[in-house]
């Protein structure tokens, strides 16, 4: 029965899908079996994890419109434990289309319940905003993790995704939890980053990961060549600080 995460913030540039991808990657990497889902139109996980955006046949755009089923969108073994369902930019008319459909908000958790079982995890990158396509991801997952920058407004907008989290427990998926919050862009040479962390400590009634991700040129680097940090740079601070979080993450299974 595959653990279903959704790594969201509507505030973007606080690592998200670097989040999405890593953890990913790092699962995988200890035995995990893994499905990474591009919820993103962006499609930055997609070309994140090595694959070419404007050569997939069909995305998770064309399953939410009902042309493709779940097996023709999964791509599978793009690295050892791993398959991805990819998007492309086509996923932002999908708000638009969704508008009259009835239970529009379950499409999502109606096809990956197919393949639930197939995986141990069931990771979900979502798009930087409180859409319709981030509640089609709160509504499938069973929890959702957090990745918070280490930086002055950190907070801000965080209180907005809790409630959102709650709206969604209360009224469409009783199951969904904060999974728990992560600290990334962690920069040792100031105190700014330091106070962030002690202040989110202070201020947050949720689990907060030890793990904290640093700030890290090659793991700002991997995207461009598609590959994952452990992958890209097995030994670098970030791909041991994706490792550490992904442990993290299965204990808490």
């Amino acid at each position: 029965m595959g653990k279903i995460i959704a790594i969201a913030n509507q505030k973007g540039g606080v690592g998200k899908t670097t989040t999405a991808i890593n953890l990913s990657a790092c699962l995988a990497e200890k035995g995990k079996r893994v499905l990474s889902v591009d919820m993103d139109p962006q499609g930055n996980m997609t070309s994140g994890l090595g694959m070419e955006k404007d050569s997939v046949d069909k995305t998770i755009y064309d399953l939410i419109i009902g042309e493709a089923n779940i097996e023709e969108v999964i791509i599978k073994g793009l690295i050892d434990n791993l398959d991805l369902i990819p998007t492309s930019i086509d996923l932002s008319a999908a708000e638009i289309e969704l508008i009259d459909l009835e239970n529009k908000e379950y499409i999502l958790k109606n096809a990956i319940h197919k393949v639930k079982d197939e995986y141990d995890f069931i990771i979900i990158d979502c798009p930087p905003s409180l859409s319709m396509l981030t509640i089609n991801a709160m509504t499938t997952a069973s929890s959702v993790l957090v990745p918070i920058q280490c930086e002055y407004y950190a907070l801000e907008g965080l209180s907005q995704l809790i409630h959102t989290v709650e709206l969604v427990k209360n009224r469409l998926n009783s199951e969904l939890e904060i999974e728990g919050v992560v600290f990334t862009m962690y920069d040792a040479r100031t105190n700014l980053s330091l106070q962030v962390v002690e202040n989110v400590k202070d201020n947050l009634e949720q689990n907060i990961y030890k793990t904290i991700i640093p700030r890290n040129i090659r793991l700002a680097e991997a995207p461009s060549f598609g590959m994952p940090i452990n992958l890209y740079d097995s030994k670098s601070a970030g791909a041991e600080s994706y490792r550490k979080l992904a442990d993290e993450v299965i204990k808490r299974e």
